[in-house]
C-alpha cells in the first residue's frame, strides 16, 4: 500500500493525491496535532481556498486520507489453508507496521482517532473495509470443513492484528516476522478450538 499514488483521473483526482501525500508527510513529521491544512497546502503545491473548502478541518484530511488508504490497499490472498492466509495476513501487517513512514504514519492516525470523533470514525471506516475484506478467508475456511460453522471471521482477523498493534502502540517489542507467524498460528489454533464461534443470538 502507498500513500497517494497518483491515479488517473484528471486535474481534481491529481490535487487530491497530492494533497493527501502532503498530509502523511505532515502526519508523520508532526502528529495530528500539529497537521495545519495551509502548511498542507503549501506542501502540495495547492491553493489553500481549495484545501479548505473540500477538507474544512484537519479531521476531515485524516478521514479522506484513510478512506484513500482503503482503497489502495492491498487484497487479501487465497492460499487453500486458512493458516496460510492468516499468516499472510499477518505479515501485510507487519510490513506496514514497520515501514518506517507507513508505521510512524498509522500510529499517528491512532493518536488522533483517539481524541477526536470524526478521526475516530474514519478509522473504524478503514479497519471495517480491510477486516470484511480478510474475513472471507475465514468463511472459506469454514466452507472447506477447517473451522466449525458460526465461526466469526472478523473476530478472527481481529485477533491476528491486534497483538502486533500491541507492540506498536503499548509495549514498543519488535514486530518482526516471528511474532506475525505467532499471532497467525494463535487466531488459527483458537479458530479450530471453536473460540470465535458466535453465540446464540449473536447480532452481526
Amino acid at each position: 500500500m502507498t500513500v497517494g499514488t497518483i491515479r488517473p483521473g484528471g486535474r481534481t483526482a491529481r490535487v487530491r493525491a497530492a494533497v493527501l501525500e502532503a498530509a502523511a508527510d505532515a502526519l508523520v513529521e508532526g502528529g495530528f496535532d500539529r497537521l495545519d491544512l495551509a502548511d498542507v497546502a503549501r506542501r502540495a503545491g495547492a491553493g489553500k481556498t481549495t484545501v479548505y473548502r473540500r477538507w474544512g478541518t484537519a479531521a476531515g484530511l485524516v478521514a479522506d486520507l484513510l478512506a484513500d488508504m482503503a482503497e489502495q490497499s492491498s487484497p487479501r490472498t487465497d492460499l487453500g489453508s486458512l493458516l496460510e492466509d492468516l499468516r499472510a495476513n499477518a505479515r501485510l501487517v507487519q510490513r506496514t507496521l514497520t515501514d518506517p513512514r507507513q508505521g510512524a504514519l498509522f500510529r499517528a492516525v491512532i493518536v488522533a482517532a483517539a481524541g477526536d470523533a470524526r478521526a475516530a470514525e474514519a478509522l473504524h471506516r478503514f479497519y471495517a473495509v480491510r477486516i470484511a475484506e480478510w474475513s472471507s478467508c475465514v468463511d472459506d475456511a469454514v466452507a472447506r470443513g477447517e473451522l466449525p460453522g458460526g465461526t466469526d471471521g472478523a473476530e478472527v482477523i481481529r485477533a491476528v492484528s491486534a497483538p502486533l498493534y500491541y507492540r506498536l502502540m503499548i509495549s514498543k517489542e519488535p514486530i518482526d516476522e516471528a511474532a506475525a507467524d505467532r499471532a497467525a498460528e494463535a487466531a488459527t489454533a483458537a479458530a479450530r478450538a471453536g473460540v470465535f464461534v458466535r453465540s446464540a443470538g449473536a447480532v452481526e
